[in-house]
């Protein structure tokens, strides 16, 4: 059951590292419209999630150190 939560740790800190890359234009579409959705719901909505992509990411990693340490002991 232990490593069932350490699994989604990981998860939710993949999620953030995605929401981060998609914030910051890393991550990219093809289709030219679709691309260009993207980049103005980046540009509506980028400062509070690039805020909630680095807390997720800060939380989820303390999250799996604190597991870790806690499955080695």
């Amino acid at each position: 059951m232990e490593y069932l939560g350490l699994l989604f740790e990981i998860i939710f800190l993949v999620i953030g590292i995605y929401l981060y890359l998609f914030v910051r234009g890393f991550v990219t579409q093809k289709d030219p419209e679709k691309q260009l959705k993207m980049d103005e719901f980046r540009k509506e909505n980028g400062w509070w999630l690039r805020l909630a992509a680095i807390a997720l990411i800060a939380v989820m990693t303390l999250n799996i150190a604190l597991h870790i340490q806690q499955l080695l002991t």
